[in-house]
């Protein structure tokens, strides 16, 4: 007759999960806040200056290379989450782990649920602070638009011809 072992509690509730998971999920939420901060500020500051100087395609061009960097930041927490996997030995394998952690981030889940008895729960936790950080992100990309589509408006504008005293009524 085989002895078969009862997880203990701690494992059952996936305790170590939740104490591991809420630290590395708020690191990504600062690391995430501050780059958004900064994105948005220079974006805001450089697209205001441009606007004045009727520089409308580098209104354009700031903001795409604002959602690439926006982008970056979310591939970056990504790996800082896959490497924090491996890093712990949660997984095997550096590249599996962040292909787990991505794949969770985003809530695609296309990989199966490959984490051992005792940390199950890291994986909603990675699946919150994918939300969170794409919600916030979206917020930031929706206020950047404001200066976007003035540019744009003006631009287009200044193409059709329109008097530069009616242009520069435009907000």
């Amino acid at each position: 007759m085989a002895i078969t072992q009862t997880p203990s509690l701690v494992t059952q509730l996936d305790l170590p999960a939740y104490a591991l998971g809420i630290l590395i999920l708020l690191f990504v939420m600062l690391v995430h806040g501050l780059v958004l901060l900064q994105v948005a500020k220079r974006y805001e500051v450089k697209s205001f200056l441009y606007l004045s100087e009727r520089k409308y395609s580098a209104v354009a061009l700031i903001f795409y290379l604002s959602i690439l960097y926006l982008f970056l930041t979310h591939i970056a927490e990504i790996i800082i989450w896959g490497v924090s996997l491996w890093t712990f030995n949660l997984l095997p394998a550096l590249g599996e782990s962040i292909l787990f952690a991505g794949s969770t981030y985003t809530a695609m889940g296309f990989m199966d649920d490959l984490l051992p008895p005792g940390w199950k729960m890291m994986a909603i936790i990675i699946a919150f602070s994918g939300m969170f950080s794409f919600a916030w992100t979206a917020s930031t990309m929706i206020s950047m638009t404001k200066n976007f589509r003035q540019a744009y408006t003006r631009m287009h504008m200044k193409k059709l011809n329109i008097p530069a005293e009616i242009i520069e009524r435009f907000e």
